[in-house]
């Protein structure tokens, strides 16, 4: 039984910063592409981040590119997501989601597992 656990969310002030994780269980974690995707009250969700297989590649949506950074440790079958200055803009909760191919990058579909979900709230 595949398991996705993200843990690290909470509130915080803008131009603060977070560490999400995500542990994954019941698969060959460094077979899988990983990716953050996060959903903000009353809309749809959003892309973003997304690292291959090795760690090589990675991905981000336009509004984070710069402040935010995706990691992961094959060997603690773990990815993180490095938030720095938050925004309010940020408020959602965040998935994780794994993908059985090299890198899937912004293509939902792709993503076979996901995650229960953290919530991050950035207050102004």
């Amino acid at each position: 039984q595949v398991q996705l656990v993200e843990s690290g969310g909470g509130l915080v002030q803008a131009g603060g910063s977070l560490r999400l994780s995500c542990a994954a269980s019941g698969l060959t974690f460094s077979a899988y592409a990983m990716g953050w995707v996060r959903q903000a009250p009353g809309k749809e969700r959003d892309f973003v981040a997304a690292i291959s297989r090795g760690g090589g590649r990675t991905g981000y949506a336009d509004s984070v590119k710069g402040r935010f950074t995706v990691s992961r440790d094959n060997a603690k079958n773990t990815v993180y997501l490095q938030m720095n200055s938050l925004e309010p803009e940020d408020t959602a909760v965040y998935y994780c989601a794994a993908s059985p191919t090299d890198y899937s990058g912004t293509f939902p579909t792709r993503y076979h597992y996901w995650g229960q979900g953290t919530q991050v709230t950035v207050s102004s």
